[in-house]
């Protein structure tokens, strides 16, 4: 009998356990989310693609979001066409991109994501400082 491991499976994303999957205190790293629908013939192509890529890289979560059952986690990230994947690294989103992704250009997001320097992000993401106060007081 074989068994999957929790890290190589994908894992079912609802607005209940949203942060504790991908929030930054759930010290989740990279976290890939396919927005996907039951309906959605390119979802259902793109599955089994999403499924091979959470066996090969063990170390980052992949989360799927019904966007039927989760019109609210839908609606936050925008989401106006599926497949949408949407990568997001220490609780920051990256990017979000709509259609179905082949394996090889999978891996190469990942990859790319691994790369990214998180501290120049959060640099550029955090808020300008307040500008000094003129010398010679209030006007």
């Amino acid at each position: 009998m074989q068994t999957k491991t929790k890290a190589a499976a994908t894992v079912e994303v609802t607005e209940a356990n949203f942060d504790s999957i991908v929030g930054s205190d759930a010290g989740a790293g990279i976290v890939l989310l396919d927005f996907w629908a039951s309906w959605c013939g390119p979802c259902r192509a793109f599955a089994p693609v999403f499924e091979a890529a959470a066996r090969r890289h063990p170390g980052v979560v992949f989360g799927k979001i019904d966007t039927e059952a989760e019109p609210g986690l839908a609606a936050a990230f925008r989401i106006t066409a599926i497949p949408t994947l949407a990568v997001m690294r220490d609780g920051i989103l990256l990017t979000a991109a709509p259609g179905a992704l082949p394996a090889a250009a999978l891996d190469d997001l990942i990859r790319r994501v691994q790369a990214v320097d998180m501290d120049e992000v959060r640099r550029e993401l955090a808020p300008p400082a307040p500008a000094r106060a003129q010398a010679g007081g209030q006007r």
